[in-house]
């Protein structure tokens, strides 16, 4: 049996458990531990794949192809174990599962229930996601005292009483609010969040105390006493101006020792080397840029969680600070680009979905593209491109993706279907299509063009990414656009797919779009080089940028 650590939050939502879970598996591993990370997930909705943005945040994709919740990012971004579709599990999810399993008569007509029913099938989850791993951090998602979370909480109580104390531990995230007109912490919504635990039959055995100031010892002394929890197990969770130097912060308070302690694992002295490399770069930078993201969702910047991290890890590999601009689309639009995008560095055009501020998006292709300026357009941001330059430069007035424009004359972007077909014409999506089915999802290798900057920036042949979209580069306009300067840089492995676009660099600089999420595969540790290459032709840019401006004053 893997030993398990149940990761739950109480107080209020937005405490931080996925960061703080991760961070503990950091350190975990760092020890030698081979660990693996699960997101228990209260919503009914199979999935996030059709949820908003707004109200979600990012859809995080993983190898296999499953949409899942963003705190799948936070942990393949701490831990280096590649997580699947097991490791994400919702209600809906389960109810899926045990319901499929009553129609096919697997319970004998017997009638299904929460308990034990739903619970068995999120124990089963839980020991499928987590066999054969050291340990297992499990984290349940919501707070405390939600209806919703109740089975999950049931679940993982049952789990403990079945494998015991050394074999599975409850790990409580709660709130330590600072009164200001009083001058003083509260420890008081902490007591009440575990006795709502208690009240369910889970007495935690380490507290994690988020607060925006450290935690005295006598309010640590005094919440140990109230919540029948040692005082060794009181562990402050101070707000950090850098998540990344939380494994560090926790470590120095004897976190590890004490779950390793308590778990019984074999682990050796911790190596934080690599963490140590990360921290100093960040606090350190000898250089700074400005980077402009053009999205659709920038007023809820969760909804672009792994790119903002990733363009910072492709600044902690050459020591660079990067600021980032939040551009919405739509205010692109009605701006202009020249005035949204003064004074940008670089200019990176995220993922997104319909018609609100594509426009803005093609701009801002063209703004980059005209003025010599950085461009890395990912997913719809490669497709901006490619509107843009079908537009623009091959001449194809109209052109559009039929996303957005199903009568467009120049569908240069458009679903398989309506491009591939065996008699050649165009055949139109349907309208009542499955929304939650008809992606192109998870990594798949392609093969990249020697001689271009994508080659360049791999130093590959071949190499894999993520996907998440449904329309394509039009393969019935390669050749025209190829013909009027567009390189493509890279291609699936059928040669079907058209994967990567560029400028060739005796044109522009850098360039570069690509139909993938690069951002899924950076880590702060190791970079991506897609990010790690944007990053830098920003710093050449605002250096020449600067000499320009140096020469221009003395002239």
């Amino acid at each position: 049996m893997t030993p398990l650590i149940f990761v739950t939050g109480g107080v209020v939502s937005s405490l931080g458990k996925g960061i703080a879970a991760a961070s503990l598996a950091a350190i975990l591993e760092a020890r030698g531990l081979r660990v693996t990370m699960m997101k228990l997930d209260p919503y009914i909705n199979v999935d996030p794949g059709t949820m908003s943005p707004f109200q979600h945040g990012e859809v995080y994709v993983t190898d296999d192809g499953a949409e899942t919740d963003l705190d799948l990012g936070h942990y393949e971004r701490y831990v280096r174990t590649r997580l699947s579709r097991k490791n994400s599990v919702t209600t809906g999810r389960i109810y899926e599962n045990v319901i499929r399993k009553e129609r096919r008569g697997d319970y004998l007509g017997g009638t299904v229930q929460v308990i034990p029913h739903i619970t068995d099938e999120i124990k089963r989850c839980i020991v499928e996601a987590t066999q054969g791993f050291d340990v297992g951090l499990v984290e349940i998602g919501g707070t405390v005292g939600d209806i919703e979370s109740l089975p999950f909480l049931e679940a993982i109580r049952q789990l403990r009483t079945e494998r015991g104390p050394d074999k599975a531990l409850f790990m409580h995230l709660t709130l330590v609010p600072w009164i200001a007109a009083a001058g003083e912490l509260k420890t008081k919504p902490t007591q009440h969040s575990v006795k709502e635990l208690r009240s369910i039959g889970i007495q935690p055995d380490i507290l994690l105390c988020r607060s925006e100031q450290p935690l005295p010892d006598s309010e640590r002394r005094k919440i140990a006493l109230f919540t029948n929890v040692s005082e060794r197990a009181v562990i402050s969770a101070v707000d950090l101006d850098n998540i990344y130097r939380m494994p560090q912060r926790f470590h120095e308070q004897g976190l590890d020792d004490l779950i390793i302690d308590r778990l019984r694992l074999a682990a050796g002295a911790p190596d934080l080397a690599e963490w140590d490399a990360v921290l100093d770069a960040s606090e350190h930078p000898v250089d700074e840029v400005t980077i402009g993201v053009v999205g659709k969702y920038v007023d809820h910047q969760d909804a672009y969680k792994s790119v903002a991290e990733a363009l910072k890890h492709g600044g902690l590999r050459q020591r660079t600070r990067v600021n980032l601009k939040w551009l919405e689309s739509s205010d692109v639009e009605k701006l202009g680009a020249g005035e949204a995008l003064a004074g940008v560095d670089g200019i990176l055009v995220p993922g997104g979905f319909g018609d609100r501020g594509f426009e803005g998006k093609v701009d801002s292709a063209r703004h980059a593209r005209e003025h010599g300026i950085p461009y890395f357009g990912i997913c719809y941001g490669m497709q901006a491109a490619v509107v843009d330059y079908a537009r623009h430069v091959a001449g194809l007035e109209g052109a559009n993706s039929t996303e957005n424009d199903k009568a467009s004359p120049h569908p240069v972007i458009g679903l398989i279907t309506e491009w591939r077909t065996s008699t050649g014409d165009v055949e139109r999506r349907s309208e009542d299509s499955d929304l939650g089915g008809t992606m192109r999802l998870g990594l798949q290798d392609q093969r990249i063009k020697p001689g271009t900057l994508a080659h360049a920036m791999y130093g590959k042949d071949v190499v894999g990414e993520r996907h998440r979209h449904r329309y394509e580069f039009n393969n019935r306009y390669r050749t025209q656009l190829e013909d009027a300067g567009l390189v493509i840089s890279a291609k699936s492995m059928d040669d079907l797919l058209v994967e990567m676009v560029e400028l060739p660099r005796d044109v522009h600089p850098w360039f570069l779009a690509c139909q993938a999420h690069p951002e899924f595969l950076s880590t702060p540790r190791d970079g991506h080089p897609l990010f790690v290459g944007f990053i830098r032709a920003a710093r050449e840019h605002k250096a020449q940028a600067g000499g320009r401006l140096l020469k221009e004053a003395h002239a």
